[in-house]
Order: structure tokens, then C-alpha cells, then sequence
């Protein structure tokens, strides 16, 4: 019974990262590839004994997306974003580096990223208004719902729900479906060649200062499910690597996430089982052919929640709880900074303004 359990925890988790592997498919991030991620994130689980698995996350493919002009940039941000993790992983910096920033810095970023996730999601409305408003109004409907009745699936239950409402609507409507990027992603391996500029570097900044944010929130909150514990240096790593060899071949990142995996008998024998699926799906070119059937704006819904309903206000309430000194003003400064150009500047303005504070004595 208890392997039954760990399958279902798995599947779960499985169906709600397909959606957001078809939002990465938007960005043309390829398929096929980005299984190289998630094989490399299930033998380092499985080896490391790490309860934090990786899968496609909302947050750094909008971010990479939006930040790069071309698939090209993208892809060198998120290749060159992961090395970075890389290092950071290795060295054991990670931690010193979120001491010293604070909680109100890290969470302000991160609900910055929120406001970013809802512009997405609102940019997609835009580009279809009939699958995004219907996206958008059923996703906050059945959250709603979900939230009162089963708490810790509701968003699994909004990102589908949405999505097959949203993609039911278009069809009904007569929209010709499977004509986008989705379905016209590369589905093979492909040598990519990185390139590099001032653009690229401060996409990759912002993408390693979100990932630390990330692997800090979604892996804690993951391994505090059961009983596995969690290495943050260790998630940085191979999440880092995943996202070098994903990309160089032209596929996504795959980050952190909050998985349900974390609660199930097995954890870390779950996290595996989830990622291998995943794997699967992409090598046999899977996702594309779903992506056939829905419009990619099928995920505003997904995206609006996501930003709205759950990162600004937690990590918003979590920024401005903090209490060290002038910690709200530095956390509306980190969160604004972010959300109107990215998590590096934004980081970077929360710590001049903590370091001006601290220097001068300043109480504002």
C-alpha cells in the first residue's frame, strides 16, 4: 500500500507539471532535452538520498522567457544561470549568501517574481482573449473551491481544471488549435551553442538569484512534509547541472519545487518515480502532442493564481514580517525593484539600501 501511495504522489505531481512544461514549450524551450534534466535530478535524488526533486517551475520559465528577446538568449541565460548554482552549490556559499541578505530581502524578491508571473499572465489574456479570461476566471473559481475543500491539492486542481476548461472553450469556439509554438517545438537533441552579452549575464544573475530563493522556500517546504531531510548545497547542485545540460541541448529549466512527493511513505523513492515519468514524457515527445489539443494560454489562469493568490501575498506577509531594522522598507524596495525589472536588481537594491541603513544608522 505504501508504494501505491508513493505512485499516486508521484502522478500527481506529474500532472501538474505538465501544464507548465507546455508554457515552457511557449518560450521554445524543446522537449526531448529538457528529459536530460530530469534524469540527471533523479539519479543525484536517488544517490544523494534528497527529498527535493526538480520539475518544470512556473517562476524561472517565465522569468527566462520574458527576459530573453530570442530562444537563443534564453537558453544562455538559463545555461549560464545554472552554472552559477553550480558554484554556489560546490563552494557552500549558498547559505552565506541568504544570511547575509535576510529573510525580508529573499522573500520581497520573491513576491516581486509574483507581480512578474501575473504581467504574464495578463500578456496572455491579451494574445487570446477567449482561452485567457476563461482560463483565468475558472482557475480562480476552482481555487476558490479547492482551497475550502482539499487545501493541499488545490493547486493541482486549478492548473488542470483550467487548462481543460480554457482549451474546451477555444475549441468549442472554433479556435484552430496546434498551429503555435507548442506544437511546432523541436522534439529532438541539438548541440546549441551559447552566446554571450550584458543582456545574457544579467538574465542569468536574476535566474541563480531566484533559483536561491527557490531552492530555499520550495525545498524546505517540501522536506518538512515527512521525515527526509534536505541538503540545500546538494539541491543546488544538480538542480544547477540540470539546468546546464537541459539548455545546452535547447531544452528548459527545472528547478525546485513544492512537491507532493515530500509527504508520501517513500520520499525520496517518490521524487524519483515522478522524475523518471516526467523524463519519459519528454523523450517520446509527449507534451508536444498534448500541446496539439491546448492553446498556450491556457496556463494565464495557472499563472494569475500562482502570482495573485499565492506568492505575493505568502512571501509578500513573510518579507514584511521580518524584524530587522527598516525591514519593511527594504522589503517594498527589493519587491517593487523586482517586479518592475528583475530578481538581480532587485536583490541588488534591497542589499545597497540594508547596507546604507546599516552604515548610517538611518531609521526610515
Amino acid at each position: 500500500m505504501d508504494y501505491i501511495q508513493d505512485i499516486l504522489a508521484a502522478i500527481g505531481v506529474v500532472l501538474n507539471g505538465i501544464p507548465q512544461g507546455l508554457l515552457a514549450l511557449t518560450y521554445g524551450f524543446a522537449s526531448v532535452p529538457t528529459a536530460l534534466g530530469f534524469l540527471i535530478g533523479a539519479i543525484a535524488c536517488g544517490t544523494l538520498n534528497s527529498v527535493a526533486p526538480i520539475s518544470f517551475q512556473a517562476e524561472t520559465i517565465v522569468m527566462a522567457g520574458s527576459m530573453g528577446k530570442d530562444r537563443r538568449e534564453r537558453l544562455s541565460m538559463v545555461m549560464f544561470g545554472g552554472l552559477i548554482m553550480v558554484v554556489l552549490g560546490l563552494t557552500g556559499t549558498l547559505s552565506a549568501i541568504t544570511a547575509f541578505a535576510g529573510d525580508a530581502i529573499v522573500h520581497a524578491m520573491m513576491a516581486g517574481v509574483g507581480f512578474v508571473l501575473v504581467k504574464a499572465a495578463f500578456g496572455m489574456v491579451k494574445e487570446n482573449p477567449l482561452a485567457g479570461w476563461v482560463s483565468v476566471v475558472s482557475a480562480v473559481a476552482i481555487y476558490l473551491i479547492a482551497k475550502y475543500l482539499d487545501p493541499a491539492n488545490a493547486l493541482v486542481y486549478t492548473i488542470i481544471g483550467s487548462l481543460v476548461i480554457s482549451s474546451a472553450a477555444s475549441k468549442i469556439s472554433g479556435q484552430k488549435l496546434g498551429t503555435g509554438s507548442v506544437a511546432e517545438t523541436m522534439c529532438r537533441l541539438k548541440l546549441e551553442k551559447p552566446s554571450i552579452s550584458p543582456k545574457i549575464i544579467r538574465g542569468a544573475l536574476s535566474l541563480a538569484c531566484l533559483t536561491i530563493g527557490a531552492n530555499i522556500a520550495f525545498g524546505n517546504i517540501t522536506s518538512s512534509m515527512g521525515s527526509g531531510n534536505l541538503n540545500v548545497d546538494h539541491l543546488t547542485v544538480y538542480s544547477g547541472l540540470a539546468d546546464a545540460v537541459s539548455s545546452l541541448f535547447g531544452g528548459g529549466p527545472v528547478e525546485a519545487i513544492i512537491s507532493a512527493t515530500g509527504a508520501a511513505p517513500h520520499p525520496v523513492m517518490s521524487g524519483v518515480i515522478m522524475m523518471g515519468i516526467m523524463a519519459a514524457i519528454l523523450f517520446f515527445g509527449l507534451l508536444p502532442k498534448i500541446g496539439k489539443f491546448v492553446p498556450s494560454q491556457s496556463i494565464a489562469g495557472f499563472l494569475f493564481i500562482l502570482g495573485a493568490f499565492v506568492t505575493i501575498p505568502g512571501d509578500g506577509a513573510a518579507a514584511f514580517a521580518s524584524p530587522e531594522p527598516c525591514g519593511s522598507v527594504i522589503a517594498s524596495v527589493t519587491m517593487a525593484v523586482t517586479a518592475v525589472f528583475d530578481p538581480f536588481f532587485g536583490m541588488l537594491a534591497g542589499l545597497v539600501l540594508k547596507l546604507i541603513i546599516g552604515f548610517t544608522g538611518l531609521a526610515l
